[in-house]
């Protein structure tokens, strides 16, 4: 049987996209010849330049292969006839592998050449072929990336004569694996400074997650009905500068779309005389709180995070729903009383209001402030909260200028491609909410996005557009409110129904208990096995001969501690192993360093789960007190 039949056949099986894909691939531009290596094995020559060895292609691969050293998923960037990447497998036959190249014809050749039955059918595989290359992202996403845990940030494995030739394709890639990195490194940063924060907050309201309906009951409200071609657009609000050039037109296009507006617009928004459908917030930050000041939109339905800073929940909004939680400890009690639904966190509230709109069940998707750069140099719309608190604490030596100043410099900016042609200035941290949304339009293609900001940063899957377009549709506001209307009444008469209240109150209260004697049976644990841990080590260092009790003992509490139903709350606190390591003694005794690491690995489990501990038992004593009332 020839190479192509066996490789094309597990394609069809295993990976019948990719099969599919090939098919249609266009007649490869460029000369590409195969020929024999030295050492009797084909070897790829792409304009007269060598893909691979001339004379041991196998070899070079192997070569190649060695030269790894990380644990997370591998990343091949130009796979030529495969000769690497199938050397990577076969060292580490546990590790995902990654396959991008910029021409599927490339592909296709090392099918018509090689046999790579036993490569093909390793179900670690991704292949990635053209385009932007912008399934990176979530291909990375479904391997864990560099999510602690995961066995470490992506390596590359790059083909130096592939990568020459699509220089800039194989660099935008790249930058697009850089930003997932820099993701996590955020998110880890974000842990350490507000984790604590977070976990207050979700102690606070964790009654709301017993009260309040999910977001999960609005899904697809907004779908095309019987009789309608399609169902009302969705507007969304963001905070970003060109929301100056249509703040006016708000009243109109509310005629014709259902608003959703971001905690940072929704006083501009009032301010024009429009109450928004929806207002999300889930930023649990007390100054993200504050843009809620002087607002009063009791015509609107909060859409909250359940670790929101408490008051929010007890502003004037006419009525509230919770999203899934993004934290361990608020999903836990979700799950045992009432799941609310998740959205998309691209670490943006304009992330999560796009999510909320595909969740409506909306096929189109107006924009309107979403810039994601600093079009003219500036940060936010005239008058935005950050504005107005420059304003208020400049002083002679730090005026508001230095602060936007600050604002523009400190996210590491440079130039990139705008919506309307030439270049605009943005950061990395809004390149990585762009780099979610093109992610997100390319996995919803039904759902079209357009946007009111020439000077925004272009995102492929984002269309831009005049407001003429907008105002040009049918106003729909009586059909809208109707709908939304009838929606609350049937959530009103299910989630509220006496019996339906009592069940989620008994659920509640059994899911309390069950978190804290799981959370205090996980610290005695951890407490023991530190202790365990810390006096097996100094028997080493006194040269004490160490049981293998007490290595079962440990690998028992271990056993222990991962089955517990409360692990991930356990967990959310709990420090990266990296970040355990540096103050251990140099001690050359492999024994010695892992008693010791597992001591302090076990005594900081344990005071994270002892804070967990101290504020449940503060807010569950005052909701005692309340419930009793």
């Amino acid at each position: 049987m020839e190479p192509w039949d066996t490789n094309i056949r597990i394609l069809k099986a295993r990976y019948p996209g990719l099969a599919e894909e090939l098919d249609r691939e266009p007649e490869f531009p460029r000369k590409i010849l195969v020929e024999k290596s030295a050492a009797g094995d084909p070897t790829l020559i792409i304009e007269g330049i060598h893909v691979h060895s001339p004379r041991d292609p196998v070899r070079e691969g192997r070569r190649l292969a060695a030269a790894l050293t990380g644990g997370g998923p591998l990343v091949v960037l130009g796979f030529g006839l495969g000769y690497a990447a199938e050397a990577a497998a076969g060292a580490r036959p546990e590790r995902p592998l990654i396959i991008l190249e910029r021409h599927g014809a490339v592909l296709k050749k090392a099918l018509e050449t090689r046999d790579l039955g036993e490569f093909l059918r390793d179900r670690r595989l991704v292949f990635i072929l053209g385009g932007a290359g912008e399934g990176i992202a979530g291909a990375l996403g479904l391997f864990g990336g560099s999510s602690p845990g995961e066995g470490g940030p992506p390596e590359l494995l790059k083909n130096r004569a592939l990568t020459r030739l699509d220089e800039a394709w194989y660099a935008g890639v790249e930058s697009r694996i850089r930003a997932w990195v820099s993701r996590e490194d955020v998110n880890l940063a974000t842990l350490r400074r507000f984790g604590r924060r977070w976990v207050r907050n979700l102690a606070r309201n964790m009654e709301s997650i017993r009260d309040l309906p999910g977001i999960s009951r609005l899904a697809g409200c907004l779908a095309a009905g019987a009789g309608t071609s399609s169902g009302p657009p969705v507007l969304l609000v963001a905070a970003g500068p060109s929301l100056d050039r249509v703040r006016t037109l708000l009243p109109a296009f509310a005629e014709r779309c259902v608003l959703v507006a971001v905690d940072t617009a929704l006083g501009l928004v009032l301010e024009q005389g429009v109450t928004p459908d929806f207002t999300l917030v889930v930023d649990p930050q007390y100054w993200n709180a504050r843009h809620l000041d002087r607002t009063a939109a009791p015509g609107s339905c909060l859409i909250a995070e359940s670790a929101v800073y408490p008051p929010v929940l007890r502003r004037p909004f006419g009525r509230a729903f919770l999203c899934g939680s993004l934290f361990p400890l608020g999903r836990f009690i979700e799950d045992l009383v009432d799941p609310k639904g998740r959205l998309g966190a691209g670490g943006s509230v304009a992330a999560t209001a796009w999510d909320f709109a595909r969740v409506l069940g909306t096929s189109s998707v107006w924009w309107a402030g979403l810039d994601l750069a600093f079009p003219a140099f500036k940060t936010h719309f005239k008058g935005a909260l950050f504005e107005e608190r420059a304003l208020a604490e400049g002083t002679r030596f730090i005026p508001p200028e230095t602060r936007s100043v600050r604002a523009l410099r400190d996210g590491q900016p440079f130039w990139a491609a705008a919506a309307g042609g030439g270049e605009v200035l943005t950061d990395r941290r809004l390149s990585l909410y762009a780099a979610w949304f093109e992610n997100r339009f390319r996995r919803y293609p039904g759902i079209r996005n357009r946007s009111f900001s020439p000077g925004g940063l272009a995102i492929p899957g984002m269309d831009l557009a005049d407001p003429e377009e907008l105002l040009a549709l049918p106003p729909r506001r009586e059909e809208i409110n109707r709908t939304l209307g009838e929606v609350f009444a049937r959530i009103d008469r299910e989630f509220h129904a006496p019996a339906r209240i009592q069940e989620r109150s008994r659920a509640f209260w059994e899911a309390r208990k069950t978190l804290l004697e799981g959370l205090e049976g996980i610290k005695r644990l951890a407490e023991d096995a530190g202790d365990q841990a810390a006096g097996a080590c100094r028997a080493v260092q006194e040269k004490k001969p160490v049981g293998e009790k007490i290595l079962a003992e440990l690998d028992e509490a271990n056993r222990r501690i991962r089955s517990s139903a409360v692990k991930d709350v356990a967990g959310f606190l709990f420090p990266a192993p990296s970040e355990l390591e540096p103050p251990l003694e140099n001690s050359p005794e492999p024994l010695e360093r892992y008693l010791e690491f597992s001591a302090k690995l076990y005594r900081s489990l344990a005071e994270t789960v002892d804070y967990h501990l101290s504020i449940l038992r503060v807010f569950s004593a005052k909701a005692s007190k309340t419930s009793c009332r």
